[in-house]
């Protein structure tokens, strides 16, 4: 659940394509490649419109444009509908779980991530995986003290309203779900490259999937770092006027504001606050703060408290238009 099994190169839309389609006529040789470019145009047209509908786009620009040639999309990307993540104490049989709810996300590439059913995480198991895998030392540099400083907004006013506390020590760990390519189907095929054979088979089918990470928050979260991911700017307390004025200065002056270099390996760069080593493109779902003790390594006190209100949402129109006041009864 922690490594990725899958490179981010099985994925074309990786290395941000250009707007180029095939071109056909009567008599033309087409091959492998072409049906493949096909599909990656139509992949990449509708992933970009998703990326820039949920925030931002990821596209590189042409040597000499602008500030940062190179360029690719910065913020986008969250939770449409669904993926809610939930402690499930232990009872009777039952062991204590971390439940990630079915549901749809996309990601700052555009693509749709689908968790079509329930994903589950038993935690005692995964805390004593993590002792036995290194002594103990990432839930080490994890575990810190007044874990509110980590929460979201939402999880501190319910604190303050009364809700169960935190715990004065904590593991801190975070919930990403990142898109997939898994092939499936083989069917006989030429061989390609130097062999030779006559029972050579290819993938036929590739299928949309996903995978649930849950990561320790080791590199070093402190009152100037919370390791959650840059949410849009808040418009509410503004008047009529001057929340339409920002809104639309927003739009007009997305494009070059939501961009970031690419890596040194010309991949899409980590947003701010991504965990080093994880799949840039994967999307944060919650945060689980695990109570521990001062011991060292660090052994589980208390229980543990899911924060969902960190995550990107994407409401629908339907749902923005009824915050407006614009729905219909």
């Amino acid at each position: 659940m922690n490594r990725d099994l899958r490179p981010p190169a099985d994925d074309p839309l990786y290395g941000l394509p250009d707007a180029a389609r095939p071109n056909y006529a009567t008599g033309m040789l087409l091959g492998a490649d072409d049906f493949a470019a096909e599909q990656i145009y139509h992949r990449n047209r509708l992933a970009r419109a998703l990326a820039f509908a949920s925030g931002a786009g990821a596209r590189r620009l042409p040597e000499g444009l602008g500030d940062s040639p190179g360029a690719a999309g910065l913020l986008g990307g969250g939770t449409l509908a669904g993926l809610r993540v939930a402690l499930r104490a232990a009872s009777g049989t039952q062991p204590e779980e971390i439940r990630v709810a079915p549901g749809l996300a996309v990601d700052r590439l555009g693509r749709l991530i689908e968790v079509p059913n329930p994903v589950c995480l038993r935690l005692q198991r995964w805390f004593d995986g993590e002792l036995e895998r290194d002594g103990g030392d990432d839930l080490r540099r994890a575990a810190l003290a007044d874990a509110g400083r980590f929460a979201s907004a939402r999880l501190n006013d319910e604190i303050a309203a009364g809700a169960g506390p935190l715990p004065e020590r904590a593991v801190i760990v975070d919930v990403f779900v990142r898109f997939v390519t898994c092939r499936q189907a083989l069917t006989p095929a030429f061989a390609s490259g130097p062999f030779d054979a006559l029972d050579a088979v290819e993938t036929s089918r590739l299928r949309d999937a996903y995978e649930v990470h849950f990561v320790p928050r080791t590199d070093g979260l402190d009152d100037d770092f919370n390791g959650l991911p840059l949410l849009d700017r808040d418009l509410s307390a503004l008047t009529g006027a001057a929340r339409r004025d920002a809104l639309q200065d927003a739009v007009l002056d997305g494009w070059p504001d939501l961009a970031a270099t690419v890596g040194a390996d010309n991949q899409l760069a980590s947003p701010p606050g991504h965990p080093p080593g994880l799949d840039p493109t994967a999307v944060f779902l919650a945060r689980v703060l695990i109570g521990v003790g001062a011991g060292d390594p660090p052994a589980r006190s208390g229980g543990a408290v899911v924060d969902n209100g960190a995550r990107r949402f994407l409401p629908h129109l339907g749902m923005l238009a009824g915050a407006l006041g614009l729905g219909l009864d």
